[in-house]
């Protein structure tokens, strides 16, 4: 059947009763139509069957004649029936309709019960670049449905600068609902927070968790005693453990000897425990560490707060931390050996007495070789430790784990130039043997992207550091050429791009 033949099929059966069939008639024309039969569809939009106004919005959209919707569109945006709404809407948005009327069009969908009616009331409004209804769209922010809630802020993030949005976020952040209270204290630029206040210091005790957590936030940048004096009564008075824990991570502050009380009031809830260990090892006097013993002993509290406990004891570096920290490493919970690793590397970075660098040095080693899927977090817990590089060394020889590999190289290096004299630098108990250059260069040839990688940070830090490269420097620079322009792996490339660059221009080392 022709074109004409169909066209003029679809116009007699849009005269019918069948309303099937008139249904069909409206989309079908909307294909094969001319701009003509634009106003044909527009007359049919005033048929009493909602899915013969649907199928006309749909055949609008189809023929692309914006007169004619501009006719009925807007009309049909305001149907009872959800779907001709749905179907008008989307039509507009197609041929791109713009005016007073089809914004007030949009900007009435924004409450409208069905959420994929408000979806296309956003996505119009986006494109016109106007926010319609002010207060309506802020408040779908609030909006159960995610494509609703993300779509709105993203339109009032780039509405940000017009006063009427700006006045209805604020107005918003201080007494909107729970979800939209939320999201606007999240938009607002931080300048607004002096103008917030009194409505962030009440809302510390709004009825809703999620708004007490938010607002918490909002004042994690204004450190003033009204502020702090608000936020300590908070947490005393506090019952959801989110926000307790959010509440003593603002708190934490080095010997501040009142919030001993509230953090150990938390210290045996799972999801608050570990931000109160935090919080007693920021504090740092004899009670808190005392409290810290007790966690880390007490094999009933969850794992996580006996983790943050043992990294905070290793933090606080009292005389007992690494022998309290070295029996951890054999923990039933694995949260818990973590927390011994990363408190013994605390220990470690504030510096051990002499009798204990040993005896820590050969526990992390052998939980480097005896679980290798941990060997990242060990080997960062050993940076300093120049008592590890003989059995460091060894194993970057003969270790068959690509993880340990990749973690010991690393480690041949101090991270900085003052590490360099630990232990004897330049002999080969110390750092600077020429033997771990030769032991970075091999590693820049491994299989493994890994151990690459990290073998050429260790050059590049070998340079930092100003140790002398080995004689075969010629070969190691056409080694290098090649990684830069052949290894398939972007960080090794440019890692052996910055190698280069250091041994171009010695002089620009730091």
């Amino acid at each position: 059947m022709g074109s004409e033949h169909q066209i003029a099929f679809f116009l007699r059966e849009l005269a019918g009763r069948n309303t099937q069939r008139r249904v069909a008639a409206a989309k079908g024309l909307g294909k094969v139509g001319r701009r003509e039969h634009a106003w044909v569809l527009a007359e049919t939009a005033g048929d009493p069957v909602p899915q013969v106004r649907e199928a006309a919005a749909i055949g609008l959209g189809r023929l692309g004649v914006p007169e004619a919707g501009m006719k009925v569109l807007p009309l049909l945006m305001d149907d009872m029936d959800p779907w001709v709404r749905r179907r008008a809407s989307l039509a507009a948005i197609h041929l791109e309709l713009r005016g007073d009327g089809i914004v007030r069009a949009f900007a009435e969908l924004l409450n409208d019960p069905e959420y994929h009616v408000r979806i296309n009331a956003l996505v119009g409004l986006t494109a016109l670049g106007v926010p319609g209804d002010v207060p309506a769209l802020v408040s779908l922010l609030g909006d159960p449905d995610g494509a609703v809630w993300g779509r709105a802020r993203s339109l009032i993030y780039e509405l940000r600068d017009d006063p009427a949005v700006k006045a209805e976020l604020i107005r918003t952040a201080r007494e909107g609902d729970a979800a939209a209270r939320i999201e606007a204290l999240t938009l607002l630029p931080r300048q607004c927070t002096g103008r917030l206040l009194d409505s962030l210091l009440a809302g510390l005790r709004d009825p809703s968790p999620d708004v007490r957590t938010a607002v918490a936030g909002r004042l994690s940048d204004m450190e003033t005693p009204q502020v702090r004096d608000a936020l300590a009564a908070a947490l005393d008075a506090e019952r959801s453990p989110a926000v307790a824990a959010r509440l003593l991570g603002m708190l934490e502050q080095p010997d501040d000897r009142q919030l001993i009380g509230p953090a150990r009031r938390w210290l045996r809830d799972p999801v608050a425990g570990p931000a109160a260990a935090r919080a007693l090892g920021e504090v740092d006097t004899g009670t808190a560490v005392e409290h810290l013993r007790g966690v880390i002993a007490d094999a009933a509290i969850p794992g996580p707060t006996r983790a943050a406990a043992a990294k905070a004891i290793g933090e606080c570096g009292r005389w007992d931390a690494v022998w309290l920290l070295l029996p951890l490493l054999d923990d039933p919970d694995t949260d818990v050996q973590a927390g011994a690793v990363d408190g013994l590397g605390a220990a470690v970075y504030g510096g051990l007495r002499l009798w204990e660098r040993r005896p820590v040095a050969d526990a992390l080693v052998a939980r480097l070789t005896a679980d290798p899927s941990t060997a990242w977090r060990t080997g960062y817990a050993l940076i300093g430790l120049p008592d590890a590089l003989p059995d460091l060394r060894r194993l970057a020889d003969s270790t068959e784990e690509s993880e340990v590999r990749a973690a010991v190289l690393r480690l041949l290096v101090p991270e900085d130039v003052d590490g360099a004299g630990h232990g004897g630098s330049g002999g080969r108990g110390g750092y600077g043997a020429e033997e771990d250059v030769r032991r970075l260069v091999r590693g820049l040839d491994d299989p493994q992207e890994p151990v690459r990688y990290s073998a050429a940070l260790g050059l590049e830090q070998w340079l930092k550091v100003g140790f002398a490269l080995p004689p075969d420097r010629d070969a190691l620079y056409d080694r290098l050429m090649d990684l830069a322009w052949h290894d398939p792996s972007p960080r090794v490339r440019q890692t052996v791009a910055a190698v280069l660059q250091a041994l171009a221009d010695p002089g620009g080392r730091n």
